[in-house]
């Protein structure tokens, strides 16, 4: 009777042994899937709570940091390979090179301009936020060609982050109110006649601004770097934990500021300069500055921000819906072709500065001449 007892007690411990891992791995499977980065799961600290209380997160040293283990294995080869240690550096490297000096001579250019044409105001927020992205790349570069390891502290991750990704979405609606104020003087010149252009400029720029300030909070307000403890380097962005209950907005945060941050603006962008060039092509003049413009503006939405924001995009179905992480290796190669638009745009601003203040002529309907500075 006793051994029969005892054995039944043994079968039940075995028993209950063999479902704790199931029971672990149906927990997993329910988590919220991890914002844009790679998996990373959240090791215990071996160090007591009170000790760590007292280090301060900013000058703290790697072991003091949360750490995080890898859960792809492909992560670490890309976190050791020459693709984020060496390829995408050099291209941030390029892109700093040419555009942080064409962006000052632009800014330089267009400071003495704002009084005679409204339009400068527009595009000197476009090079301020150029020049803004540029100078967190200094930072990106360092940190690629450190091996992946941030040195630099907590703070300065989340201000970098939240720079980095707030200049190229304000970029991208400040190139969109630029379109829609061409779109406005060519295809609806009556209408343009009338609006208060300089405030109009102005008050487009601030508003473009203060949008992203707000939309970046989200960034500011979470942990962006981890120690990963088998690299022995502290990454920035790159890896976040998927099962922290702090993380579980940021995925659709992230979504909905594709879809406003680029997918919209792209889409009233496309419409506003097919507008344009067909408007144009109905009139006998020679507007092919206007159409030089419209396809440098295309170049740089679809080489430039499409590639990064589809991929940014499936990154996250695939999280959802497969748990595959490797898309974010495809964003992180894409995003240098995003750091291409600020070497772009002061080309842009030649181009259109070309036709900024020439004459539109209409003919009324009472057969007059209106005359229109774009």
């Amino acid at each position: 009777m006793g051994t029969g007892l005892s054995n039944a007690r043994r079968a039940g411990r075995q028993l209950e042994r063999c479902r704790d891992p199931i029971n672990v791995a149906w927990k997993n499977q329910n988590v919220t899937f991890n914002p844009r980065s790679f998996n990373g799961k959240r090791i215990e600290a071996t160090s007591s709570p009170r000790s760590k209380a007292n280090v301060d997160s900013s000058s703290a040293s790697p072991s003091s940091l949360p750490e995080l283990d890898l859960q792809a294995n492909g992560t670490a080869d890309y976190f050791t390979g020459a693709l984020s240690t060496r390829v995408i550096p050099i291209a941030y490297v390029a892109a700093i090179v040419i555009g942080i000096p064409s962006n000052v001579i632009t800014m330089g250019t267009l400071a003495s301009k704002t009084r005679a044409f409204p339009a400068a105001i527009l595009y000197f927020s476009l090079a301020l936020s150029d020049l803004l992205f540029l100078l967190t790349l200094v930072l990106r570069v360092f940190y690629h060609l450190n091996g992946n390891h941030w040195v630099f502290g907590e703070a300065a991750c989340r201000a970098v982050t939240a720079c980095f990704y707030g200049n190229v979405y304000c970029s991208i609606h400040t190139l969109m109110c630029i379109g829609v104020k061409r779109y406005l003087a060519i295809v609806h010149p009556f209408v343009y006649k009338g609006l208060p252009k300089r405030s109009c400029a102005a008050l487009s720029a601030l508003a473009v601004w203060l949008v992203f300030v707000v939309a970046m909070v989200p960034e500011l307000l979470v942990r962006q770097s981890y120690h990963l403890p088998r690299l022995g380097i502290t990454t920035c962005h790159d890896v976040l934990p998927l099962g922290d209950g702090s993380y579980s907005f940021l995925p659709y945060y992230k979504l909905t500021l594709i879809c406003l941050g680029f997918f919209a603006p792209f889409l009233v962008t496309v419409v506003s300069y097919v507008s344009i060039i067909r408007q144009l092509n109905r009139s006998s003049c020679d507007w092919m500055f206007y159409i030089k413009t419209s396809t440098l503006v295309f170049v740089i939405f679809t080489v430039c921000f499409l590639p990064s924001n589809m991929l940014h995009f499936v990154h996250y179905v695939k999280l959802y819906s497969s748990r595959e992480e490797h898309f974010y290796i495809y964003y992180s190669v894409a995003m240098c072709l995003c750091g291409l638009h600020s070497c772009l745009d002061p080309f842009l601003f030649c181009l259109m500065s070309r036709s900024t203040g020439a004459k539109l002529h209409f003919i009324t309907h009472k057969g007059k001449t209106l005359s229109i500075s774009t």
